[in-house]
């Protein structure tokens, strides 16, 4: 990505459907009886992959990328593997796990790749399993589950997993008698989860509090459902506009879901507008220092630290942001010093300096996010910044570099 920094960002851009809502409401296809129909799906790498990976399993996958529409045919399912060779780019892939499991008795799923952003180890998800009935091996690389039925119990998570809060109710819905989920994760993505679930018939309540309350059923009809808008993806346009000392309506979000990175924007100095479907930003000059510390929904996205940092590197003082979620998600600091951003890491915690103005450099982008803030930091900088290695972006990030021109962005994807 080829960059030009120096623009202001003005006007209005339109949220995609999120990623993390959209991958396990497409896998919760699985334990439908009929076909199900979603909108809103964005169309990206890891979405993508995904959709080869159930079409391996025997679903029959129609994804109109220029709708956004996905029709899922859970009927022609007859493989219950999820191999290494698709599982390997994409954690997601293990979602699939609960509702084989559920619904057939039998799961053989690869473990997981993904972001090179900590451990992120699966045991949340097999131990929720495993507290319905499943029975969990370990073999060769490949979690292998069996169950002749899951039946309900009391699952009470070490800690508040989104991705095994995910997986563990997709397994209950279909397990017989009551499961009662306690230390759920809350997050905006769980609760369109079970909407989605819900609309196949799913007896599901308490989603996005601590105790999610579930009774099972012997089978789901079809449904159809609409993802809802990505709230780190607004977060990031909301950042970039902000940094840039523009002005940038986000529309296609509900403010309450992004309100802890709203807060620290605030407390930033910038102006922000909330309504009905929309967030509008507007800056008063340079950003003000303040610190962040990451924690699980309603805390601060780790999702959003890599972005709220960027814009921190020409902030007014110094800020500290600390990262309690993940481990080694500072990957993007050495490559903002590329940029002349004045970052020290101890421990958990990076102090960031402000600067004036940052100086355009190459740059590598080294997972998701971090793109995200590296493009940022570029926006801002003076001159050109070339971002390489953006397959990380297109992961998580839909047309982005056109949105971003629509603000007047210069800002482009060239070949390496």
């Amino acid at each position: 990505m080829k960059i030009h920094g120096g623009n202001v960002l003005r006007g209005e851009v339109e949220v995609s459907g999120a990623k993390n809502a959209a991958l396990p409401v497409l896998v919760s296809a699985i334990l439908a009886g009929k076909p199900c129909t979603f909108e809103r799906v964005p169309d990206l790498m890891d979405i993508r992959t995904l959709c080869k990976l159930l079409a391996n399993m025997g679903m029959t996958v129609d994804f109109n990328r220029k709708a956004n529409r996905a029709v899922l045919d859970p009927t022609s399912i007859h493989s219950q593997e999820a191999p290494y060779e698709l599982v390997k780019t994409m954690r997601a892939s293990v979602f699939v796990l609960g509702p084989l499991v559920a619904k057939y008795g039998y799961a053989k799923v690869s473990l997981p790749g993904g972001c090179a952003i900590g451990a992120r180890p699966i045991n949340y998800h097999l131990t929720g399993l495993e507290k319905l009935g499943a029975r969990i091996q370990l073999e060769e690389g490949y979690v292998i589950a069996n169950a002749k039925r899951l039946v309900g119990n009391r699952v009470a998570f070490e800690y508040p997993s989104v991705g095994a809060t995910e997986n563990v109710l997709m397994a209950a819905v279909l397990a017989q008698g009551e499961s009662v989920l306690e230390n759920c994760a809350k997050e905006p993505e769980i609760v369109d989860l079970a909407r989605a679930l819900r609309a196949m018939g799913a007896q599901i309540e308490g989603e996005g509090t601590e105790t999610i309350r579930v009774q099972g059923k012997d089978s789901l009809g079809s449904c159809q459902h609409s993802i809802i808008g990505d709230r780190i993806e607004a977060g990031t346009f909301l950042c970039a506009g902000f940094a840039t000392g523009g002005e940038v309506r986000v529309n296609g979000i509900t403010p309450e879901f992004l309100e802890p990175v709203l807060v620290k924007l605030e407390e930033s100095g910038a102006i922000i507008d909330r309504g009905a479907g929309f967030i509008g930003i507007r800056s008063k000059g340079r950003p003000k220092a303040t610190d962040v510390t990451t924690l699980p929904h309603p805390g601060f996205p780790t999702d959003m630290q890599a972005q709220f940092m960027a814009a921190m590197t020409i902030a007014d003082g110094a800020s500290v942001i600390t990262e309690t979620v993940f481990e080694n998600r500072f990957m993007h600091v050495p490559e903002l010093a590329r940029l002349g951003a004045d970052i020290t890491v101890r421990g958990k915690s990076a102090v960031v300096k402000g600067r004036e103005k940052l100086k355009g450099a190459p740059v590598m982008a080294t997972d998701l996010r971090a793109s995200a803030s590296l493009i940022i930091a570029g926006l801002c900088a003076e001159g050109p910044t070339t971002v390489s290695r953006i397959y990380h972006l297109d992961r998580g990030y839909e047309r982005m570099e056109g949105k971003l021109r629509a603000l007047g962005a210069e800002i482009e994807r060239v070949p390496e």
